[in-house]
Formats: C-alpha cells, structure tokens, sequence
C-alpha cells in the first residue's frame, strides 16, 4: 500500500520510535526508566562493528591512494583542520560564558557540594600528558587494537597493514580481494543492526524522559540554553560560511545525513553513526582513501562540541562559584583543552569526563563544581554529540577537496537530489554495501 511506503523510511521510524518514548516515559514513568538496556543494547551492537569496519576502509583506502606521501598530506591536513576547528569551539564556548553569563549570582559554596557523585568520572580522567595519551594509542597485542574498541589503536594497525600490502602489490591483490568482501559483510550484518535504530531511539527517550521528566526535553535552564546557543552559532557562523565556500550548502549535507543525526539526537552518541557515515560520505564522491582516514580521525580529535562545553562548563563553574579568573589563567586553560578535548570517545558522558581531566590539572577551579553539572550532563550531550558529528562529516569533504579527491558533480547531484525528492536518490549506501569510491577504482 502507498500509505505504507513512508513507514519504511529509517528516518521516520526513529522519529516515531522517539515519539513514543517519550509518551512511554511520560504517562509511565517507572517502566519508561527501565528501558535504558534498549538504548544501550543498540549502541553496544553498532559499536561491536565499528573497528572491523573502520579497519577494512582504512587498508582498502591506502591502497587506493598514489602514495605513501599522499596519505602523510591527508594526515597533516586533517590534523591542522582539526585543531584550528577546536580552537574556534573553544573561543566560542567562552564568549557565550562571558556574554551569557550563566553561572552569575549563584554564589555556590564548593564545600557544601557532593563530590561524591564525581567517582566514577574522577577514575575515568587521571591526568595524563601526551607522552601517555601517544603510548596509550599501541595495543598491547595486534588483536588488542580490535578488543576495547577505540578507534585510534584500530586506525594505527591500519595505516601499517596499509602501507605494508602497497610494498608487495602482487602479493597484496588477494588480500585486498578478501579485505573488501569481508567489508561487504560487514555492511550488510551492519545494515541488520540498523533494523533495530528505532527500537533504541525508543528506549533511550523513554528512559529520558521517564527519569527526568517531560520537562527534560526543553531548556533546563541558563546554562543548557547558552550551550544550545554556541553550538548554534559555531554551526552557523563557522562551519555554514566554510562549506559555502567550499561549494555546497551545509543544510543540504544536513537533509542528506538526517537520519544520522536523529539516531545521535536519540542516543546522545556519535559512534552508532560512524560505519553509516563512512558509507554516505564515499557515496556522496569522496575517495575511500581520505573518508577512511580523516573520518575515525576526526571522532578522537574533532570533538568541536565537547570542546565548546568544555569552557562554557569551566566558566560556569567560576562564575557560580565566585572564582575569578585572569586572562593568564584562561589562556592555561584554553591550552589544556586543546589537549583534554582530544581522544574522549563520542559517546554519553565523555564531556563530563573530559572536563574533570581539565579540572584536576588546573588548580584555580574545583573539581567539585563539576558536580553542578551531573544532573543535566545527560542533555548536553546530545548536543555536544550533534555538533560534533556535523563538524566531521563537513570536514572530511573540505578535506577531500584539498586533495583533489572529491568528485564535485556527484557531491551536487547527491545533495541536490536529497533536497528535491526529501530522501536521498541513490540506495542508501549504508544499507547494504559499501559505496564505490569513484569510477574505474
């Protein structure tokens, strides 16, 4: 039946999986709270998939790169991009604090705060510097890269092993030949996983909004408003004017990936997303090569969101606490961010984390102030998981573009066609295998 049609669209079952959590968590709160293993059973299966796949993508994308000085390039200019990007969030971040002020009039007594409820995040951010963060990248074992899941282990294996098969060409040709059809598989038991998108949308709102409320679902005061606020504007102001002048419009790349976003809105996480968005980002006419390396890239090291909370959390927390802070003070702050922000995993809770990795090494803020903002963690971060997966997907194509490695009349048919028809005219590249990356490859 015609009727029927839309109900298959993966977009408008996690909307409507969205809808009725809420509606679960609103009139039944007590069974809404408990649906939580939904959620997380979803995003537990697509992160089980996610180092295999970044794995496949990553080899057969060296190999399909002219050179060992091609891959070094895209490395470089990922990483410069990345960094000039996350200082910009961070400007962002503290400007809102310092216009908004948040945090001003509260006059928060530090000792009458439980740090109690810090535990768990205190254990998960001891303070390390970069030698430690540098050597924490090696696995144990080469199998180890695969065993925890991160993608920064997983991506060092795969340079090797990609650089080493482009040594033997002849030899690597069946290697290859069984890399990219594992990747296939991969694809299409991924394409399974995603089935189950709505059911976690489902749990993971109805988990919200039964545990805190319907009115969890709008502002939750100052401080949650200004964060909105400056991932908006950093949207706007810097990533729109950026993809403008690369060519394209971002609302477009946003209607292309919208379903992406919805499952991030849902599970307030941004690794669910990562095998889809290699897939869309390839059929969208960028070369394998450069997706498979800027994109688990940019999951460790682009975390634009996480960075705006990070100093608009740290000013809020001055500022409620009456802790005044010289422009030396700030500037230290801002250099420690620029190292606390890289390597947190896009997945809840990781901002809080980070920011208590960013407390503990400056000793003009309490770390117990964090605890002001563990009640309400939960709902910054979808913002934070948003903002950052949009960041990566536009840089992975601005990216391309410097390598000469995007094919821009695809990239306009693709995002024009998104636009017109509301769904994408090509098969969804993620629902079965991965995307060719461009012609005669």
């Amino acid at each position: 039946m015609r009727w029927a049609r839309p109900l298959r669209s993966l977009y408008l079952q996690v909307l409507l999986g969205m809808l009725a959590g809420m509606a679960l968590g609103h009139f039944v709160p007590h069974a809404g709270a408990l649906l939580k293993p939904l959620s997380d059973g979803f995003v537990g299966l697509v992160r089980m998939m996610i180092a295999p796949i970044v794995f496949c993508t990553i080899v057969s994308g060296i190999t399909s790169l002219a050179s060992g000085k091609a891959v070094g390039r895209t490395i470089f200019q990922a990483l410069a991009l990345f960094y000039l990007l996350t200082a910009v969030a961070l400007a962002f971040g503290l400007v809102t604090a310092f216009v908004l002020r948040p945090g001003a009039g509260m006059h928060i007594d530090v000792h009458h705060l439980d740090a109690s409820v810090l535990a768990q995040y205190v254990k998960s951010a001891q303070p390390h510097g970069l030698v430690a963060f540098a050597l924490g990248v090696i696995p144990e074992t080469m199998l180890g890269a695969f065993d925890k899941g991160e993608v920064l282990p997983v991506l060092l294996l795969s340079l090797l092993f990609g650089f080493s098969l482009n040594a033997y060409p002849n030899a690597a040709r069946p290697v290859l030949v069984l890399i990219d059809g594992i990747a296939q598989t991969l694809f299409r038991i991924l394409a399974m996983i995603m089935r189950l998108a709505p059911l976690g949308a489902f749990g993971a709102m109805a988990f919200t909004v039964g545990r805190f409320g319907i009115r969890s679902v709008g502002s939750l005061g100052m401080l949650m408003g200004a964060f909105y606020v400056a991932c908006l504007l950093f949207i706007a102001l810097v990533l729109a004017p950026l993809a403008r002048l690369h060519g394209f419009a971002l609302w477009r790349l946003l209607r292309y990936v919208r379903e992406e976003l919805l499952i991030v809105l849902a599970t307030s996480s941004t690794e669910p997303v990562l095998p889809r968005l290699i897939a869309k980002l390839e059929a969208l006419g960028c070369e394998r090569g450069v997706v498979g390396l800027v994109l688990p890239a940019g999951y460790s090291f682009n975390l634009d969101g996480t960075a705006i909370y990070l100093t608009l959390a740290s000013m809020f927390i001055a500022q409620a606490c009456d802790v005044p802070l010289s422009a030396t003070q700030i500037a230290m702050m801002l250099a420690v961010m620029l190292v606390t922000s890289k390597g947190a995993a896009g997945v809840s809770g990781s901002g809080l984390v980070a920011l208590v990795a960013t407390l503990t090494v400056l000793p003009d803020l309490p770390v117990a102030g964090v605890a002001l903002l563990v009640g309400i963690d939960r709902f910054m971060s979808e913002a934070r998981a948003l903002t950052s997966v949009i960041s990566n997907a536009c840089a992975v194509i601005f990216v391309s573009m410097w390598e000469g490695a995007c094919d821009r009349t695809r990239l306009a048919q693709m995002l024009g066609s998104a636009t017109r028809d509301g769904a994408n005219a090509a098969k969804d590249p993620a629902s079965d295998t991965p995307a060719q990356s461009q012609e005669g490859r």
